[in-house]
């Protein structure tokens, strides 16, 4: 076992040899003041990537206060506007149905230029645009 393990050392020796002078070499390629103002910068960039993340840290919770405060309002005031619409859509069906029942007993009560068809020209909330 002893005698695996000083054969495993002596073929890893040149291995490190040569891993040991690939980093000298690499090293002479680089300058010294450059590794520093590198390591500088990358600290400079994390402290502020880090002051970032936590100011979106609070948004994202004050946000969330928010939303829930208000997501009650928004939920009630939909149901009260969509109820709005179905009950105009009912009145403005019976406006034109009674319209069309006195166009067809009174030819001539309302003017020329309401006889034709009349347009919806509401716009429809629901359709995206």
């Amino acid at each position: 076992m002893r005698k695996q393990v000083m054969e495993q050392q002596g073929k890893n020796e040149p291995v490190m040899a040569a891993s040991e002078e690939v980093s000298q070499q690499f090293k002479t390629l680089v300058d010294a003041q450059d590794l520093d103002s590198l390591k500088q910068t990358q600290h400079l960039i994390l402290g502020r990537l880090q002051d970032s993340n936590a100011v979106l840290s609070h948004f994202n919770e004050y946000s969330e206060n928010c939303f829930a405060e208000v997501s009650g309002d928004f939920s009630r005031n939909t149901r009260v506007l969509k109820s709005m619409k179905s009950d105009l859509d009912y009145i403005f069906q019976k406006l034109r149905s009674m319209k069309s029942r006195i166009l067809a007993t009174y030819p001539d009560a309302f003017p020329d230029d309401s006889k034709g068809e009349v347009l919806d020209r509401r716009p429809d909330l629901e359709m995206p645009q």
